[in-house]
């Protein structure tokens, strides 16, 4: 087995020793899928919305919310608190460089981020009969632009926060901006103007409006692309010149 794949496993069972952590990053979007789907009125269909309902609109929020929690919360949180604890020092001096863990730890997350999307899938179609994606390439499209940018973000917090508790603390308060803009809080289509051409240039907004044209079997939109190609680029660039191995 390569050194890789020993890191990606030996991360795997560290990360999911926490309760806290996996389960709070694995059962919120799906929970919050129930909670909405409880709600008898999300559940009808809405003129407004062009025929469909509010729980149909969730889940693609809900995906990209489960991806944030592991991108801005959870992985800064862990590489930053290796940093601190002097782990990354250490591995300087064996065979295996801390290069190798960060690409373990991008495997883990990208993996955690796709169970997440299935499990939010699944729960969607079996209990509120949610349609499955319409165009399935361009919804792959989709999710992977939306965590390599969302993930670039988590990176960039880990590259700039001293410690492990820091990490955790500015990727909790980031999470709660990024939710609102992806419209947790208020749909996209219920805000305003202003307020939806903000969320167009995040990362979150930009990630749930393109998995929201895939699932209604269209293309995502190129400004929509741009974006989170454009967060990729930079929020990663930004990190790799500024990350600190100690």
């Amino acid at each position: 087995m390569s050194a890789l794949l020993q890191l990606t496993h030996t991360e795997t069972k560290l990360f999911f020793r926490d309760p806290m952590t996996w389960t709070f990053a694995l059962a919120v979007p799906p929970l919050l899928l129930v909670v909405f789907g409880a709600i008898p009125s999300f559940r009808e269909p809405n003129a407004e919305l062009g025929g469909l309902r509010v729980i149909d609109l969730y889940a693609p929020i809900l995906v990209a919310v489960g991806i944030s929690i592991l991108a801005v919360y959870s992985l800064p949180q862990q590489f930053a608190g290796y940093r601190e604890k002097g782990i990354l020092r250490r591995m300087r001096t064996t065979p295996v460089s801390p290069g190798s863990l960060l690409g373990a730890m991008l495997i883990l997350f990208a993996v955690l981020s796709l169970t997440t999307v299935m499990i939010v899938l699944a729960v969607g179609r079996l209990v509120f009969a949610v349609e499955l994606p319409g165009n399935v390439l361009a919804y792959v499209t989709a999710v992977g632009l939306t965590a390599v940018a969302l993930l670039s973000t988590g990176l960039l917090i880990a590259a700039l926060a001293p410690s492990g508790s820091s990490a955790s603390a500015i990727g909790l308060v980031l999470f709660f901006p990024l939710a609102f803009f992806a419209g947790l809080w208020i749909p996209r289509e219920s805000m305003s103007d202003v307020l939806r051409a903000i969320s167009d240039y995040t990362p979150i907004g930009a990630g749930v409006q393109s998995l929201q044209d895939a699932t209604a079997g269209n293309w995502p939109s190129l400004l929509h692309l741009a974006v989170l190609l454009g967060w990729s680029i930079i929020a990663g660039g930004t990190a790799a010149r500024f990350f600190r191995w100690e």
